[in-house]
């Protein structure tokens, strides 16, 4: 499922992640499993990925960012 991780843009249904790949060959892997319900907001500030619930409720998930392997893959930094 395709993600967009603005801060702005509402998840259209609930989803279980484990980690979030971006379209340039990087991901972030969250420490723990996530529950991401319908109407939730993510978003990347700073090294941390943050959860704004429909009712304003923030969350932060812990993980640290990777290199998927694929020719043409760069550095993230």
């Amino acid at each position: 499922m395709r993600l967009t991780a603005d801060g702005a843009t509402p998840i259209p249904r609930s989803v279980w992640v484990e980690d979030l790949e971006t379209d340039d060959g990087h991901a972030f892997e969250l420490v723990r499993p996530l529950f991401l319900t319908a109407g939730d907001r993510i978003g990347f500030e700073g090294d941390g990925l943050v959860v704004v619930r429909p009712g304003g409720a923030r969350l932060t998930a812990e993980g640290s960012w990777s290199t998927r392997c694929g020719p043409g893959v760069g550095s993230r930094r």
